[in-house]
């Protein structure tokens, strides 16, 4: 856990930023993964339009993935590699963030879902393992120096946690 947060300090930091002024601005959160990714973004959206600690005002949030019409339109429609990608060109717009849980950081539909979200003009968080995703194609990526899969999700779990701490701060005035 330790090497962990030593490498992703710089881009976690970075990340929580781009979190912040989302939500300062009344942009969008929209969070996607697959599997167990896919119950950490939705924890994730939860803890922002629910609460993390305290009872604030909800910060509009979206876990891709959870509307089962949406779902399964898409995936017989058009494929499940289009899945997020579908949905973020629909919801997404200039300023919202995107954030994509892959632990292997090759997940079609997420890569397909963060392009989209950098096309639309969202602000893009990859969350991988340590293979990550091509340099370039999101604005910052938080891969975790492992292979093994639950300690990614640990991590990334951690992360999600110290964003939502980090945005209550600086939306509610705690620092």
């Amino acid at each position: 856990m330790e090497a962990s947060a030593t490498a992703l300090a710089d881009a976690a930091d970075a990340a929580g930023n781009a979190l912040v002024r989302a939500v300062l601005t009344g942009k969008k959160i929209l969070c996607f993964g697959n599997g167990g990714s896919a119950t950490q973004a939705s924890h994730m959206a939860g803890e922002l339009i629910g609460r993390f600690k305290e009872t604030r005002r909800p910060y509009a949030a979206i876990a891709l993935g959870g509307d089962t019409g949406a779902v399964t339109c898409i995936a017989n429609d058009f494929g499940y590699g289009a899945l997020f990608e579908r949905q973020i060109e629909g919801l997404a717009t200039h300023g919202d963030v995107a954030i994509g849980l892959s632990t292997s950081g090759t997940s079609e539909n997420v890569v397909r879902g963060l392009a989209m979200a950098r096309l639309r003009g969202a602000v893009t968080i990859a969350m991988t393992g340590e293979k990550g995703v091509a340099k370039g194609t999101v604005d910052h990526i938080l891969a975790v120096p492992s292979s093994i899969t639950a300690h990614i999700q640990e991590v990334h779990l951690l992360l999600l946690h110290a964003w939502c701490v980090e945005i209550d701060a600086q939306v509610l005035g705690n620092r």
